[in-house]
């Protein structure tokens, strides 16, 4: 039986301790501007991914990732020590698409927009198909009109 809340909350410690150690004891200069987003820990605790974004080109990102595999021993025992809990997991790094996913977001919020416009601009100096009113009216005799005005 698992306990995903404590799942929930190492996952929230690993995120953490990495963030931390990327930046104060890890001094690979093939590491890039790094943001460390979210980390997800398995059920039984034994395996955490690590996902992250890098700021800056496809060569940013190659080299970051080289470095993060490089630095995951130093990393995973860092994370032993400041945890302390009986098995230390294995850690995984995965390249966010978050920014991604939010650039196609914005290019297809852009193009929606743009399509509004449109629209807009044609219902502007839009007229009618038919009438003005398209409810239909009950007639109204000539000859009540007559005894109305007479009376």
């Amino acid at each position: 039986m698992t306990d995903t809340a404590r799942a929930r909350k190492l996952a929230d410690r690993v995120r953490e301790v990495v963030a931390e150690a990327l930046e104060k004891r890890i001094k690979d200069p093939r590491l890039g501007f790094i943001t460390v987003t979210d980390a997800r820990v398995t059920g039984d605790l034994q395996h955490a991914t690590v996902f992250y974004t890098v700021y800056g080109d496809d060569e940013d990102r190659a080299s970051t990732a080289a470095a993060l595999e490089s630095a995951k021993g130093v990393l995973r025992s860092e994370l032993g020590k400041r945890v302390g809990i009986r098995l230390t997991p294995t850690l995984e790094f995965v390249a966010d698409a978050l920014p991604e996913n939010a650039a196609a977001m914005a290019d297809l919020i852009k193009v929606a927009n743009e399509r509004d416009a449109e629209v807009a601009a044609l219902a502007n100096g839009a007229k009618y198909a038919g009438e003005s009113d398209p409810y239909k009216k009950p007639a109204v005799a000539e000859d009540d009109e007559d005894e109305d005005d007479g009376a």
